[in-house]
């Protein structure tokens, strides 16, 4: 008989930015169910959440961030795992000479700034509490590779920087930092202007789904599987990133 395997994640308490839905709802559903107590946040509190696990916060607002933080503090106790997976909806007709200058703040508040306090502060009291912590920040591949988001891909190659800076900042404490990288994930934030023609790139052939994203991200935050991961990003796209964007002459 084999043996009952344990819960990667029994006994950890987390907090997941972008919860409501797509790779941010998966993220918290995988941790729950490998044993963590998840509390997720969001702009908004989507059906399926109870209001006890569920924080209402808006990351786009300059002191957003310290009241969710000064809240999931309050309501965990301790947080011993942390992902920021929030960030506005993007349309890839978002071009470098159309982007406006709001909707520019917005993403680099809710995606970077947000970011970089919040993974700071609660890495901060985890080396103060003296846990073995894991932050997590769900990136993309466009931190290295243009595609008409402009206000994104910036955001996201900050938040890149923001993982290995951290990582480095928190090492000698036993505080894991990493992020994962999405290809196409349909849903949730991202749109595409033409899904099919796409899905035509990837090797793999098919889309990624949410749940594609989150069995890593558990993966990386176990100290199973990921406790000599830090300061890296890992890219989850089917082989997306090994195509070159720019399409070849005809």
């Amino acid at each position: 008989m084999q043996p009952m395997a344990t819960k990667l994640l029994r006994g950890d308490r987390a907090l997941v930015t972008g919860a409501a839905n797509g790779i941010g709802r998966a993220i918290a559903r995988a941790l729950a169910a490998e044993g963590a107590t998840v509390l997720g946040s969001d702009i908004t509190r989507p059906g399926g959440w109870a209001a006890r696990d569920f924080i209402q916060a808006d990351l786009a607002q300059r002191d957003g961030w310290k009241a969710l933080l000064a809240d999931a503090e309050a309501r965990l106790g301790r947080i011993s795992l942390f992902v920021h997976c929030a960030s506005p909806r993007r349309l890839e007709r978002h071009s470098p000479l159309a982007l406006d200058e709001a909707t520019w703040d917005q993403m680099m508040d809710v995606n970077l700034r947000s970011g970089f306090f919040l993974g700071r502060e609660i890495g901060r009291l985890m080396r103060k509490k003296k846990i073995a912590g894991r932050l997590l920040f769900v990136t993309s591949l466009h931190r290295s590779i243009p595609r008409n988001l402009p206000h994104y891909s910036a955001a996201k190659a900050g938040l890149t920087m923001v993982t290995k800076e951290l990582a480095r900042a928190f090492a000698a404490d036993g505080i894991r930092v990493n992020a994962i990288a999405p290809g196409a994930v349909p849903g949730g934030g991202f749109v595409a202007d033409d899904l099919a023609g796409l899905v035509r790139q990837i090797p793999m052939g098919r889309p990624g789904t949410p749940d594609d994203i989150a069995q890593m991200a558990v993966a990386v935050l176990s100290q199973r599987f990921g406790r000599y991961v830090t300061g890296t990003t890992i890219d989850v796209d089917g082989g997306l990133g090994l195509l070159s964007w720019i399409p070849p002459r005809a």
